[in-house]
């Protein structure tokens, strides 16, 4: 198998799971700054122009975040970070769907549509005056997601997940895009810590 890797937080979610589960890979660079990430030789291997994309043996790609680390996690042997039990991984899915939905879109919408403007205002349809409503909702939910982690270490109560890793991944990369973690939200800000100091946060 072979990763095709670049910068951003999609790729780095996928990374620091791999690191979770110890899994290592071959991996190529595609340049998104330069656009590369739109040319036909990456649009072939994923239509959506996006990273990472993952190459698997036969010739075949598999992109998008959460199926790539479902498929790893498969091959690898099943484990608590998707859930070794039909709860657990129904458990894991119903968070990082809320997740995605709720705040992780909207976070990187309303950087795209703004500070990340000048990137991608020429590659996808962007909505400028949206940024600033897309912003607040992000933080709207994470404060509604700061209220159900009440007593919890991590997403899912005491199991480390890829819902985890999926929210972390992208926390990081907004406090470098204009989106600070609101330090207020201290169950946030506590588990934001713990996940920080996991050896895979580095991937």
């Amino acid at each position: 198998m072979k990763l095709y890797n670049s910068v951003g937080p999609n790729p780095k979610v996928v990374r620091m799971f791999m690191a979770e589960r110890g899994i290592e890979m071959d991996t190529v660079e595609v340049d998104l700054m330069k656009g590369e990430n739109r040319q036909a030789a990456h649009m072939k291997r994923n239509p959506s122009g996006q990273c990472p994309a993952l190459e698997l043996d036969d010739g075949s790609f598999i992109a998008e975040i959460i199926p790539i680390c479902e498929y790893l996690d498969e091959k690898a042997g099943s484990s608590s970070l998707v859930g070794t039990t039909p709860e657990e991984r129904a458990e894991t899915r119903m968070w990082m769907r809320r997740i995605d939905l709720q705040i992780l879109e909207p976070l990187a919408n309303g950087f795209r549509f703004s500070e990340g403007l000048p990137i991608f205002k020429d590659r996808v349809r962007t909505i400028p005056h949206a940024a600033d409503d897309l912003k607040t909702l992000a933080q709207e939910r994470l404060t509604w997601l700061d209220e159900q982690m009440s007593g919890k270490q991590y997403i899912c109560g005491d199991r480390f997940t890829l819902a985890d890793i999926l929210l972390f991944v992208f926390l990081e990369f907004g406090g470098q895009v204009g989106q600070p973690l609101n330090t207020g939200n201290k169950n946030i800000a506590a588990w934001y810590d713990r996940v920080k100091e996991r050896a895979s946060a580095s991937a």
